[in-house]
């Protein structure tokens, strides 16, 4: 990956990762999925009316509106709700990398690198550390939703890959239009219509804040940016960049909701960004500027 996008990307990574403290701020005070709902219906509109309709099949805008909207981020803001700290949402949602490297080898034939499995390998571990916590931030109720958020993750890059759109943007707008009618449904069919009724009287400056910070720079800017990303590395490589979301999901839980930050959560979160370092090293690269050293400082060693 190229520097300058691979420091776009870990921006990027900061972002998401401090969303998950936003989602919280709101789904604190808000259903959680109706929550979610809002924030793909102040994503899409009015964007999607100075947005032409990308030359894409209808079923993949379909196929990415509900894994990415009712998948990723219905399930994980549920989740959120069950109890699970902002920090480890972010930590959880890592298991998309495995997701990745398999639907990437089952359904494009990418190939998986020795550093890409070594660095997975050390993600793993990681995330297996952050299993062993006895703190209440993973309830076992919150677990369910946060491995389906996992995979629908993976599950909506796969989407974009296999659509092949030129037109990143508008293909996450108007995917994201197929979100917000299964969220409201979801919401009716397991809470009823009263949390349609109790909705104004929640509606405050905080949960604004909270729709408004997921629907424009978390969604609109970041998904449009990643989408990019998505299509121009191997979804092996972007799958492993997602580790860094964990790292600033936790930050952002300790600074805001005051997390408790041990040995374990610690180890895990180095663990993580040792995975990342390790796939993103080019062997080949390195090797072949060890060995230009190694010349120079023997002509060196000669002239003297």
């Amino acid at each position: 990956m190229k520097l300058r996008d691979l420091i776009i990307a870990i921006a990027l990574m900061c972002l998401w990762g401090l969303n998950f403290s936003v989602i919280k701020l709101g789904a604190d005070q808000i259903n959680p999925v109706l929550l979610t709902a809002m924030r793909f219906i102040f994503a899409v509109f009015p964007a999607i009316f100075f947005i032409a309709r990308p030359n894409v099949s209808l079923k993949y805008l379909v196929a990415y509106g509900l894994s990415f909207g009712v998948g990723v981020w219905g399930m994980m803001t549920w989740s959120i709700t069950l109890g699970l700290s902002a920090g480890m949402a972010g930590v959880l949602l890592q298991l998309s990398m495995v997701f990745g490297l398999l639907l990437g080898w089952l359904y494009l034939k990418e190939t998986i690198q020795p550093q890409k499995k070594l660095g997975a390998m050390l993600a793993l571990a990681g995330l297996a550390m952050s299993f062993m916590l006895q703190d209440g931030s993973v309830p076992p109720s919150a677990l369910i939703f946060a491995l389906i958020a996992g995979f629908s993750w993976s599950l909506t890059a796969l989407i974009v890959k296999l659509s092949k759109t030129t037109q990143v943007f508008a293909f996450s707008v108007w995917g994201m239009l197929f979100a917000p009618v299964p969220l409201l449904f979801l919401a009716w069919v397991s809470h009823g219509s009263e949390v349609f009724i109790q909705l104004p009287q929640q509606m405050n400056g905080t949960v604004w804040f909270s729709i408004l910070f997921q629907a424009y720079p978390t969604t609109l800017l970041g998904y449009w940016i990643w989408n990019k990303m998505v299509l121009k590395y191997p979804l092996s490589t972007t799958s492993l960049l997602t580790t860094l979301v964990p790292v600033f999901g936790i930050l952002g839980s300790v600074v805001f909701y005051d997390e408790q930050l041990g040995a374990t959560k610690l180890v895990a979160c180095l663990l993580i960004l040792s995975g990342l370092l390790v796939s993103q090293i080019q062997w080949s690269q390195l090797a072949a500027i060890l060995r230009v050293k190694n010349r120079l400082r023997k002509r060196a060693t000669t002239s003297s």
